[in-house]
């Protein structure tokens, strides 16, 4: 009978990081799916707005939906994974989604592809969030970078190969196989998942908090709906404010509830530690400079600057190549100078290189462009290998499924948000959405999501020097 994952390490004794390193990277594959789709539907949206004959900045809708309804049902993954088994949870959570790509394949209007991302969304609410608890409940406390490091791999070369992928598939078929080319890879992840991820017995997560899971949803749900409106016309003001008070109103009584409850479906006391409070909220800031840039970008390229799906899919490639060359050397460089000196510089650098897209033109060296995006991509891996594994460092373990629920949640929030925010920015740029999207109107809103993405760095540096070390391996005099 298979026991919990600190017994069964010690049992197979040096086998345990082979079997934790199988495990991360079988539920990285299966990431990949989710990964890759998500890019290449950014690469494919200039050809979607043709497809449906409306705004290119309206196709927003097509990414924030899928982020809503994760955001929405994520609260509940820890639970569910607690009382149902993380494997089990995995798997149903990876058929949810294939689904969900199949019948995004076959819409027909902007309002069915939605309404299909929003079920893909529900798959993959319990993915990530579950996926992150069989890594971290299977790998060893002085693996957990190593493990983790596998574990953001597909967030890594989701982007190296969803944009190239989304061009070749544009350019030999229509969009409909972007999304059908999910389910060969998934049928591959589900496999490797139940044969390399092993059953782990999870503690009794008690009574669902029933009270703080509505409370949560109608928080996110009005927060993100008032600000993926502003802007486009799709409801009054006074409706967008009146969704906002809801928000926030939501949000207070939700605080106040889980402050008095034992088992809350977000546990906000993990706030009360430094390191993961610090990951938290300077993580939100940081993804949403990462949640506007995969919008904006392909409309620069293929809108702004007139080039084709595979020129402008083979261009990003280069953050792609950066952010994978980054995770050979991300835990030596973290072991050498610490969480706290390795998040400031990686967020400062990152913020810049964030906001240079500003300043691409049709003149620009393609080189240029290219070796922009890849250092820009090794910064943004350092900086989120950083943050994801720095998240944990004094997460006491019978609370890791708690942590890694509220760190998704935050993480999608802040990815949703960053997509609105980006595209407020061009809608503002473009005159109201009354002007036609040329370069210098995406010189706003890429240095706005570069300014929001480096308020991130005064909360890094509030960091003991110490912080993580016992985890980044650091010698601390």
């Amino acid at each position: 009978m298979p026991g919990h994952p600190a017994s069964s390490s010690a049992e197979a004794g040096g086998d345990a990081p082979r079997g934790s390193r199988l495990a991360s990277i079988a539920v990285a594959s299966a990431l990949f799916m989710e990964f890759v789709d998500s890019t290449a539907l950014s690469t494919a949206l200039p050809r979607l707005s043709l497809a449906f004959g409306t705004d290119p900045i309206h196709l927003k809708l097509a990414l924030t939906s899928y982020i809503l309804a994760l955001a929405v049902l994520a609260p509940a993954s820890g639970w569910v994974a607690d009382r149902f088994g993380p494997r089990r949870v995995f798997m149903l959570a990876m058929s949810v989604f294939l689904l969900g790509s199949v019948l995004c394949g076959f819409s027909q209007s902007l309002t069915q592809l939605v309404i299909f991302r929003t079920l893909q969304g529900l798959g993959g609410a319990l993915m990530t969030p579950v996926g992150r608890i069989i890594v971290v409940s299977s790998a060893p406390r002085e693996r957990l970078v190593a493990a983790l490091s596998w574990f953001t791999m597909p967030a890594l070369v989701g982007p190296l190969v969803g944009p190239p992928l989304a061009g070749l598939i544009l350019g030999v078929a229509d969009w409909p196989w972007i999304f059908f080319i999910n389910v060969p890879v998934g049928i591959l992840g589900m496999l490797a998942v139940a044969r390399f991820v092993p059953p782990l017995h999870q503690p009794d997560p008690g009574p669902f908090d029933t009270r703080g899971f509505v409370l949560v949803a109608v928080a996110i749900t009005t927060l993100i709906g008032a600000a993926e409106t502003v802007g486009i016309g799709l409801m009054p003001l006074s409706l967008q404010l009146g969704l906002a008070a809801v928000a926030f109103l939501s949000l207070g009584a939700y605080v106040w509830h889980a402050l008095r409850v034992e088992r809350p479906v977000l546990n906000l006391r993990l706030l009360r530690i430094d390191t993961f409070r610090a990951s938290m909220i300077g993580g939100t800031l940081t993804r949403m400079g990462l949640g506007a840039s995969p919008f904006l970008l392909p409309l620069l390229f293929q809108v702004g600057l007139g080039w084709t799906p595979v020129e402008a899919g083979l261009v990003t490639i280069g953050g792609g190549v950066g952010a994978l060359a980054c995770k050979s050397v991300a835990p030596y460089i973290i072991r050498r100078f610490g969480f706290r000196q390795t998040l400031i510089f990686a967020n400062l650098t990152s913020a810049v290189l964030t906001a240079m897209p500003a300043f691409f033109r049709n003149s620009t060296p393609i080189p240029l462009i290219v070796g922009v995006l890849m250092v820009s991509g090794f910064m943004r891996s350092m900086q989120f290998t950083a943050i994801n594994t720095v998240a944990y460092a004094d997460i006491p373990p019978d609370t890791v499924s708690n942590a890694s629920t509220l760190s998704v949640v935050t993480m999608q929030m802040a990815l949703g948000l960053g997509i609105s925010f980006g595209g407020l920015m061009l809608h503002l740029a473009r005159g109201a959405g009354e002007a036609p999207l040329t370069p210098d109107r995406f010189v706003l809103p890429f240095i706005a999501v570069g300014i929001m993405s480096s308020l991130a760095g005064p909360l890094y540096r509030r960091l003991s020097p110490n912080a993580g070390a016992h985890i980044g391996g650091r010698r601390v005099g």
